[in-house]
């Protein structure tokens, strides 16, 4: 059955004929015509950056979760259902609640044009400001300056590390992507930084110390590395040694460094760091599949799914497969044609035994099976096509039936593949 929320969501869709433009007027305009919800929100925080985000919210949710207070969470996109951007006081929202915020914001919006993305922001700020919580953990979606969610001034904004992405939209060098991330910097509000190229960190130093806002850089007033199987993380309230982040991945973490820098600054003791560390989750990050038909088809394989799609996050990903027990990995990819796909394969070439390619079901910019194969054998991986994931699946197996398999290139695939496997 097709849900209320969903028919709303489409309506929305036909409401700016462009799917991404950078401004914050029509954002302002309905906000007010809502009462201003962005200013009855609990103490933000905001969080921007090419990789990293969504990984150091959730660990942030769990160490302030660790501490007993409740948190709302926002995020995007979303992987199976819209509803997993909004979380209330810890929980998903309801399709009911869901479905009156949507309705409220359509309705006042009256019919103006309006992004896709800047009015289902605006239904997210309007719930988490009816809805008592302690914190809110609030993610950019896109670049940061002119973004829908920096209509507030958090208690402190952290930028993950930074890297080529989205030029169209940002700008097509290191700087001019910072300058975007560094807007949702405020006057006087602490940033925390994670670690960024010498040209990024320029332009973030220069916009703090623009701002009078007070930095916590890593390298300077925090720093973190991995010892002995243990996560070390010192600043100037001193030394932790905690279990290794939950998360798979030597960039996560660069990425706990952040959130516990964060946390720290909140008062967060001890114990609430390393539950940061043990209870953060996060779908589609070098998530290991457990349930579904995928695994009912291939019952003695290993199966791995990662929404990762830059090339920061090829070779962060190629970091992980070079630390799992020898097993010949399989990769089966769908990208967008968008993204810099040689640029993403390239580091998991020497991990990977083959690549089968598909095209993103259902998904307009999908990058065709047969360039994502070409692709892959310009990197120097024997790589093929396939129909489906399915299909990818069974032919792997068939060959080598406790294979691991990967399934990689996109946040849409990992959609696609969390719905039809859930």
């Amino acid at each position: 059955m097709t849900q209320t929320s969903d028919a709303i969501l489409a309506r929305m869709m036909a409401l700016h004929p462009k799917i991404i433009d950078l401004t914050l007027d029509r954002v302002w305009r309905l906000l007010a015509a809502l009462d201003n919800p962005q200013d009855k929100l609990p103490p933000v925080i905001h969080l921007a950056g090419t990789n990293g985000k969504g990984s150091t919210q959730a660990m942030i949710r769990a160490g302030l979760e660790g501490m007993g207070k409740s948190v709302h969470a926002y995020t995007s996109p979303h992987l199976a259902r819209f509803h997993e951007r909004i979380r209330l006081a810890g929980e998903l929202i309801s399709e009911a609640h869901l479905t009156e915020v949507l309705d409220e914001c359509y309705a006042k919006n009256g019919g103006e044009n309006i992004t896709y993305f800047e009015i289902t922001t605006v239904a997210g700020l309007l719930a988490f400001s009816r809805t008592p919580a302690d914190y809110t953990l609030l993610e950019v979606g896109l670049g940061g300056r002119l973004d829908a969610t920096n209509v507030i001034t958090p208690e402190v904004s952290v930028i993950t590390p930074i890297s080529i992405d989205h030029e169209q939209f940002l700008g097509n060098t290191l700087a001019k992507i910072a300058s975007e991330k560094a807007g949702i910097i405020k006057r006087g509000v602490p940033v925390v930084v994670g670690p960024q190229p010498d040209e990024a960190m320029e332009v973030i130093e220069a916009t703090a110390a623009r701002l009078g806002a007070p930095l916590i850089a890593y390298g300077q007033h925090w720093h973190v590395f991995e010892e002995r199987g243990r996560l070390v993380f010192q600043d100037e309230n001193g030394l932790l040694d905690l279990p290794l982040p939950a998360l798979l991945g030597a960039h996560q973490i660069q990425n706990a460094g952040a959130a516990l820098a964060a946390l720290r600054h909140l008062g967060a003791d001890e114990a609430a760091c390393e539950a940061a560390m043990l209870n953060a989750e996060w779908p589609a990050r070098m998530q290991k599949l457990k349930t579904g038909p995928l695994i009912e088809a291939a019952p003695e394989a290993e199966l791995w799914l990662d929404g990762g799609h830059n090339a920061a996050a090829g070779a962060a990903l190629a970091d992980v497969l070079a630390k799992l027990p020898h097993r010949p990995t399989h990769l089966i990819c769908g990208m967008l044609n968008t993204k810099d796909v040689s640029g993403y394969m390239a580091p998991l070439a020497p991990h990977a035994a083959s690549l089968t390619a598909i095209s993103i079901p259902d998904e307009i910019n999908t990058l065709s099976a047969e360039d994502t194969e070409a692709a892959a054998k310009s990197v120097g991986i024997k790589a093929g096509t396939a129909q489906s994931t399915m299909a990818a699946l069974k032919a792997i197996t068939a060959e080598d039936p406790q294979a691991r398999v990967l399934i990689c290139g996109s946040l849409y695939l990992a959609g696609h593949i969390l719905r039809e496997n859930g």
